[in-house]
């Protein structure tokens, strides 16, 4: 055992077991000062929901216990372990160190606890020094796609598509500003009063998202975007329903020719998940180069370089734009470009990258339709102070843009790719459109759900010599002959 395991402890008389004692109050005794780089504030566990009076009083009043019993608990490991000792182990050490202090305690304290109880104690205790408190079991489930944390008692949940609330709760606001602290600075950022705005990703890529007080009136307010620890592919898509499997042979023969595409949709729509999809058919010999806010890509290829935006220091200096990774991978002999999401300025540089030889660049942008997603590179072109003619702009996008990918969450919470769009030219000042392929809504079922269904719409593609030149022309033609069969 490490350290301080004979002070504290041995100073104060044991105290009632627990099931004959007075309720515990409900202030948790003060905490020793301990930085926060090396433990994480108390956990408070999950609470369930108040019941009338009467009707499950008995497992409530249990649940209190046990969360009086924790806390207390961690206050007596506070006080007999070196911190920074321990802290020096693997997680594996960690955990069967933490396992034998906290069944001295319980012996020493002389508590009541069922082997169950003790292994949730233990289980937290943990969470709370390694990883990342009451979230640790959400983080776990793979049929999560979101985490949203609204202040120290709230926090929701993805699933299915509906947001739901959970008994998950912290302790209070200064435990959830810690988690969100070690989150941050595991990627090299911070997030404090100076800088409440801050984005970063978990170690699996999961995108993270934090705004702290003043901005957050509330207390801290923590988003994480999980992704699948079984990454989706196209196959995967249309077992979903999101695509038909001869949309996803459209998709594939538009990413193998080196079509240049823009992934476009709303919050939650799944962009990067079909951006990942349609990387996946680029092929292992080519030079691909990412910029991303916060790295979440997950490629597959060989020669990948990982490029990643950096915020301003302390002192307001030091910050690395989308823009400054984009001008910059041009010189990096890239034949790929991926920009995760184009979101301002850089979308005039990822223009002229694909104007210049980059073919089979891609990125995702929000819009909620096609014809949205040129107005918005239009915008963010103008947001760059370029003073072009929009005719000009216009016709950059045309000879820049060749297909654009709409996908859309439904008010039912399932996700479709709704438009297969290419962008054919010009007409005047106008930038013309076809769609290839649309999902039709067709009603509802009797469950809420919606019925809909994808349908081709027969028109020849102008990449078509394209897919002719990569010898995939008979690929192409059998998925748009998918309303003719």
């Amino acid at each position: 055992m490490f350290g301080k395991r004979s002070g504290p402890m041995d100073a104060k008389p044991p105290p009632k077991p627990v099931e004959a004692a007075a309720p515990a109050p409900a202030t948790p005794p003060a905490e020793p000062s301990v930085p926060a780089a090396q433990v994480a504030p108390q956990h408070q566990p999950s609470q369930p929901a108040a019941k009338p009076k009467g009707l499950g009083d008995t497992g409530a009043s249990e649940s209190h216990r046990l969360q009086d019993v924790k806390i207390g608990i961690f206050n007596d490991l506070i006080n007999s372990v070196d911190l920074t000792e321990i802290s020096k182990l693997s997680p594996a050490q960690v955990r069967e160190e933490i396992t034998d202090i906290v069944a001295e305690i319980i012996s020493m304290r002389n508590l009541v606890l069922s082997q169950g109880e003790t292994q949730t104690v233990i289980a937290d205790i943990c969470n709370d020094v390694l990883g990342l408190g009451p979230l640790e079991p959400l983080i776990a489930r793979d049929d999560i796609a979101d985490i949203m944390v609204n202040g120290y008692d709230k926090v929701y949940i993805e699933t299915g598509g509906r947001i739901i609330l959970t008994d998950i709760k912290f302790r209070d606001n200064a435990q959830l500003m810690n988690i969100c602290q070690r989150i941050v600075s595991a990627v090299g950022r911070r997030v404090d009063e100076a800088s409440p705005i801050c984005d970063a990703r978990l170690l699996d890529g999961s995108r993270v998202n934090v705004i702290a007080p003043p901005l957050s009136i509330d207390g801290p307010s923590l988003t994480i975007r999980k992704f699948k620890k079984d990454k989706l592919t196209l196959d995967k898509l249309v077992s979903f329903g999101t695509i038909t499997p001869k949309g996803a042979n459209l998709l594939k023969v538009i990413g193998h020719c080196r079509v240049n595409v823009v992934v476009s949709g709303g919050t939650g729509s799944g962009k990067t998940t079909l951006l990942n999809c349609l990387t996946s058919f680029i092929d292992t010999g080519e030079r691909v180069i990412t910029c991303e806010d916060s790295a979440e890509l997950q490629l597959q290829q060989p020669h990948v370089v990982r490029l990643e935006t950096r915020p301003p220091n302390l002192e307001g200096v030091g910050e690395i734009t989308m823009r400054d990774l984009v001008k910059n991978c041009l010189r990096m002999r890239p034949e790929r470009i991926i920009v995760g999401e184009v979101r301002g300025p850089e979308a005039f540089d990822l223009l002229q990258a694909m104007n210049t030889g980059h073919d089979g660049s891609m990125g995702t942008i929000h819009a909620n339709n096609p014809r949205e997603a040129i107005s918005r590179i239009e915008n963010m072109i103008a947001m760059g102070g370029f003073t072009l003619p929009a005719k000009t702009v216009r016709e950059q996008i045309a000879g820049a843009v060749q297909v654009i990918v709409q996908a859309a969450r439904l008010r039912d919470g399932s996700r479709r790719i709704t438009h297969v769009t290419e962008i054919v030219g010009m007409e005047g000042e106008v930038v013309t459109l076809q769609d290839l392929m649309v999902y039709e809504i067709l009603g509802e079922d009797a469950n809420g759900k919606i019925v809909g269904r994808h349908k081709m719409t027969g028109l020849r593609p102008k990449f078509w010599d394209r897919a002719r030149y990569f010898g995939m022309e008979r690929e192409l033609s059998e998925a748009l002959d998918e309303s003719l069969a």
